[in-house]
């Protein structure tokens, strides 16, 4: 099983691709975390939001791969814990399907890919800085494996 992560936008911080990188090296090969950066639509082009939001579904769609399990990350998912992701992680091991994660750009996600969704969860109620959610997601997933696997790492 794989762990496909689709964010829009290109070109992060160094920070926000070391904090990246950190994670997913930490994960084992049956559980491999991937990020697929998804091109945003450019916001200077006098499109509405949610033109720019069908734009960017668009590259989601050519992206994912039709068998994956998708989970939208949204405001509006739904709530876990971190055990809660584990018991989820789980599951997905179980079934052997690759799982795509995707995190929408600054405008979020077109209506009709959400619909798409397999699962919608929410990493916070809190606004999130999109650079921010993929390193979020990475940590949380790694989390979720230490807990699976009986590592230290998570002490709760």
């Amino acid at each position: 099983m794989k762990l496909q992560v689709y964010a829009v936008g290109t070109r992060m911080p160094s920070w926000v691709q070391e904090a990246w990188q950190d994670f997913a090296k930490r994960m084992p090969r049956d559980c491999a975390l991937e990020l697929h950066e998804i091109r945003p639509e450019p916001r200077t082009s006098g499109k509405t939001a949610q033109q720019l939001m069908h734009a960017e579904a668009q590259r989601i769609e050519a992206a994912v791969p039709a068998q994956a399990w998708r989970v939208i990350l949204d405001e509006h998912g739904r709530d876990l814990t971190t055990r809660d992701l584990a018991g989820h992680l789980e599951t997905w091991r179980a079934g052997g399907t690759d799982i795509a994660f995707i995190i929408g750009g600054p405008d979020g996600l077109d209506p009709a890919l959400k619909q798409t969704a397999r699962q919608t969860l929410r990493l916070s109620s809190l606004t999130l800085p999109h650079p921010m959610v993929r390193i979020l997601l990475a940590e949380q997933l790694y989390r979720a494996w230490t807990i699976l696997a009986g590592h230290p790492y998570h002490r709760a």
